[in-house]
């Protein structure tokens, strides 16, 4: 599959995503006032499990054999999970803090941010087909 194909096929997936983490963490604002940054982390990994799962069987699906689905989890969680979170958290507070933004219109210009970071490793490393084929010998 070329490059801008599957690009489509991540920001499809993402913009899924995003009303996952923007619906998550409105509920987890509102039952957790104050406390948007934990509210926007647990919505984070919660819309890191949901992409995952469709990376694997849509964005990156002729790939997924070629690793262990445990493995996959692990590199997307230390590459897009950490830029995300990274990410996420460090706008979310100038954003909110600095520049008083609503919690959900601050999230969603974080998750545009971070966007083409975790397209570019996912696409090289965590799904990379280079990375996944078994050594030979």
């Amino acid at each position: 599959m070329n490059t801008l194909a599957r690009w489509g096929k991540f920001n499809a997936v993402g913009v899924i995503g995003a009303v996952v983490q923007l619906g998550s963490l409105a509920v987890l604002n509102r039952n957790m006032p104050g406390h948007y940054l934990v509210a926007s982390a647990v919505a984070l990994e919660l819309t890191l499990l949901h992409n995952f799962v469709w990376h694997v069987h849509y964005t990156w699906r002729e790939r997924r054999e070629q690793a262990t689905l445990l493995r996959q989890c692990v590199r997307f969680h230390l590459s897009n999970g950490l830029v995300s979170l990274a990410g996420n958290l460090a706008l979310m507070k100038v954003l909110v803090v600095g520049v008083r933004m609503p919690v959900l219109a601050a999230n969603g210009i974080a998750i545009v941010c971070c966007s083409l970071i975790n397209f570019c490793l996912g696409e090289m490393w965590v799904f990379g087909a280079k990375h996944l084929q078994p050594k030979a010998g």
